[in-house]
């Protein structure tokens, strides 16, 4: 199985250990994993503002990038959902939409395709808060959205289960935005920074300590808010904790405080 792993440009500026993670996973279970050099960003930050020129362009030579895998796989739920259901500006040929067809995160590959059923070099023997976004929440369906009557489910518990002493819970409000929102966390910084606090805080009041997500963009938001407010929260990426990593830097760094 031919994998192209992509690297979304927010991942590879600010979380290059979401990314090492995530692709020393892959490589765990055997697959023939490239690392897409020439492709940087998916042109989310222009489709939300309605630069479709601009858009079209980064969209075309993205596309361009992945063209000859099995499947494309990209650590961020946010730009994995806006390859495959928002690449408006490129022309559907039918290599296009084999793209959209085999683009996931890397949960959606792990739990779906891959099917993991055990994680046995992974262990993180904490606590540790949920955060699914709001794409990979309503666009990728990776959990039960709290406003709709149907079956529960959660691919990322499930795959967090699979860890040794992991713990999951979530903040009280658990579907709720946390005010990342791409650019509306610049347009309306105001509301953008509440969201964040009530989230971190909301995190404190029940007592955990550690966060984690499939979408590195939500964590990013909420450590800064909770760095600048002074709120002891850390977060990790998802992939860190399935790979084991998350604990190795809690270790390393002595412990938890």
């Amino acid at each position: 199985m031919r994998i192209g792993f992509f690297v979304p440009c927010y991942v590879d500026m600010l979380a290059p250990q979401a990314a090492i993670s995530s692709y020393e996973l892959l490589k765990r279970f055997d697959l023939d994993v490239t690392y897409i050099e020439r492709a940087s960003c998916c042109g989310l930050p222009m489709t939300d503002m309605g630069y479709e020129r601009k858009a079209c362009a980064i969209e075309n030579n993205l596309v361009e990038q992945l063209l000859g895998y099995d499947y494309i796989v990209i650590p961020s739920g946010i730009c994995t959902d806006q390859i495959r259901y928002h690449l408006d500006s490129v022309e559907k040929t039918p290599e296009v939409k084999r793209i959209l067809e085999t683009t996931h995160d890397i949960v959606d590959f792990l739990h779906d395709v891959l099917q993991v059923k055990s994680l046995p070099w992974a262990r993180f023997p904490h606590r540790v808060a949920l955060h699914n976004g709001c794409h990979s929440l309503r666009f990728l369906h990776q959990a039960r959205p709290s406003e709709l009557m149907i079956p529960d489910f959660s691919k990322t518990e499930a795959l967090l289960r699979l860890v040794e002493g992991c713990e999951v819970g979530y903040a009280t409000r658990r579907d709720e935005c946390c005010g990342f929102g791409g650019t509306f966390a610049i347009w309306d910084e105001s509301c953008a920074g509440q969201q964040g606090l009530d989230k971190v805080s909301d995190y404190a009041r029940n007592g955990f300590r550690y966060v984690t997500s499939a979408d590195f963009s939500c964590l990013l938001h909420q450590q800064c808010t909770a760095r600048k407010y002074g709120v002891d929260i850390r977060t990790f990426y998802i992939a860190e904790i399935l790979n084991g990593d998350a604990e190795k830097a809690i270790i390393k760094e002595g412990g938890e405080k």
